[in-house]
């Protein structure tokens, strides 16, 4: 990663918003910006925690090791999302790994002063608070979708999914172009059971693929495909 420091005004990122204004001369002192290339891993699991970041722009895969050949994409992470809060905990030691998809820039402050800066702003307070509890019910559910939810049917969600964080760009595709290896790791399947299944829905003209971009053409039909399978 390299150290940028023209990346935040101090004014328009989620961290700065939530601050109070008496604490941004702190913040600016204290606070780094990093600019990560497409590909470049951020942190890594088992890493020490020294910090979090927040995402400024771009987006990352936080990810975990599944086995030694298999990973399992956990969530993905956009400007105003954070990560490498689940290293804050009673272990010092990154559980997840979080990678660029394409090029990001992070606004990074070390443990103690994003803890001191907690106790001083509610507001941020209140709002990470918020943050944890909805990704707490999304792990939960996920843990339940993969014990009890068809292949086809995490598939499905995981195409809507992306669908609903990302939107769409000006040619009707999620804003999001994705590689089916990290699809299948994000519906926790393999490369050829979501080969298999997407030629299916492509088949069903539930959606369009072109390479690494989908178009979503029946958004009731994959809603259905989920609501079967539950």
């Amino acid at each position: 990663m390299k150290e940028s420091r023209n990346a935040c005004n101090l004014k328009s990122c989620f961290l700065c918003k939530l601050c109070l204004p008496e604490w941004l001369p702190a913040l600016e002192i204290q606070k780094k910006n990093f600019e990560v290339k497409k590909g470049e891993a951020i942190f890594k699991e088992g890493d020490p925690v020294n910090g979090i970041y927040f995402v400024y722009s771009g987006v990352v895969k936080v990810h975990k090791r599944w086995d030694k050949e298999k990973e399992l994409i956990i969530r993905f992470a956009g400007p105003e999302d954070i990560i490498g809060h689940l290293g804050l905990g009673k272990k010092p030691l990154y559980p997840v790994s979080a990678t660029a998809l394409e090029n990001t820039t992070v606004c990074y402050l070390e443990r103690d002063f994003f803890e001191t800066t907690l106790k001083v702003n509610t507001e941020l307070t209140y709002r990470l608070m918020q943050f944890f509890a909805n990704e707490l019910q999304d792990s939960h559910r996920a843990m339940r979708d993969l014990a009890h939810m068809s292949v086809k049917a995490r598939i499905a969600q995981s195409i809507l999914a992306l669908l609903h964080k990302f939107g769409v760009d000006e040619n009707g595709f999620i804003a999001l172009g994705l590689s089916r290896q990290d699809i299948a790791s994000y519906a926790g399947t393999t490369y050829e059971t979501l080969f298999k299944v997407s030629n299916d829905f492509v088949k069903d003209k539930l959606i369009e693929v072109s390479g690494r971009n989908i178009v979503v053409l029946n958004e009731k039909g994959l809603s259905e495909i989920i609501g079967i399978n539950h």
